[in-house]
């Protein structure tokens, strides 16, 4: 039996439910909010960090979304998600080791500078401090901290952008190769690059990826594919999106005269 706590909106779910999609495996979901459930005792004592996803399989926990997606693929080897050859599973790793330990926080950043800003700012101080307190993570509470003060003005933000540059010229340079991140097969790199693209979609962002054709591309055919429809598009709810909506100021004036400043 699978069992999934995540949320609609968490990149990180967003990667899981997509491979469960891909092989086809059912699940009972545990839908959560994100609005201190994270903190709950019961939920800590599965996932430490206080954060989704955390895949339960026949009892038994497993933590941190890039582990979840090797692990999907190793127990239910039927519809593999990683390639044969050695090199291009190096190359599915290596995309998998710049979103956790570059783009992924980089994300957050831009998310809770823009889309995620308005609401923090309805909390009174005190409350923001609260919430920011208990997070296990307090290098990512100094993320939020300061870009929720200062928006895309935060001292975060251009090296954030970075990243993100970085992420989309792989995707560049990975299209004059095949039509997939990795060669001619769809694998656990592009699931787990998907959320980060539609993040900067999401955000007004996606004239990032001007300099990139492969990028539009890549995500062309990636968002047409039934796993991305099933486990992301149909998933959003109004209320889902109603962060994304109306973002004022357009994020995309600051982070184009960043990009122009670099």
């Amino acid at each position: 039996m699978i069992e999934l706590y995540h949320s609609i909106n968490s990149v990180c779910a967003q990667k899981v439910r997509i491979a469960l999609a891909e092989k086809g495996l059912s699940y009972r979901e545990h839908l959560m909010t994100l609005g201190g459930d994270q903190f709950d005792p019961s939920y800590m004592k599965l996932n430490p960090n206080a954060v989704v996803p955390t895949l339960i399989h026949d009892g038994q926990p497993i933590i941190e979304s890039s582990v979840i997606l090797y692990y999907l693929d190793e127990a239910f080897p039927k519809k593999p998600l990683m390639p044969e050859a050695a090199l291009a599973r190096a190359k599915v790793r290596l995309f998998n080791k710049l979103i956790d330990e570059y783009v992924h926080n980089s994300c957050t950043i831009l998310t809770f500078a823009t889309a995620f800003r308005p609401g923090l700012l309805k909390l009174s101080p005190e409350q923001r401090e609260a919430g920011f307190a208990k997070a296990p993570s307090k290098k990512r509470s100094e993320y939020k901290r300061d870009v929720v003060a200062h928006g895309l003005d935060s001292g975060f933000v251009q090296e954030a952008i970075e990243h993100h540059e970085k992420l989309l010229s792989w995707i560049d340079d990975a299209m004059s190769v095949g039509p997939y991140l990795v060669g001619d097969s769809y694998s656990l790199a592009d699931i787990a690059v998907i959320p980060y693209i539609l993040r900067l979609e999401l955000l007004r962002l996606s004239p990032m990826w001007n300099r990139y054709p492969g990028v539009a591309t890549w995500w062309e055919r990636i968002r047409q594919r039934p796993s991305t429809g099933e486990a992301i598009f149909s998933r959003m709810t109004d209320a889902d999106a109603a962060p994304f909506r109306n973002l004022e100021p357009d994020p995309w004036i600051k982070v184009r005269d960043l990009l122009e400043a670099a």
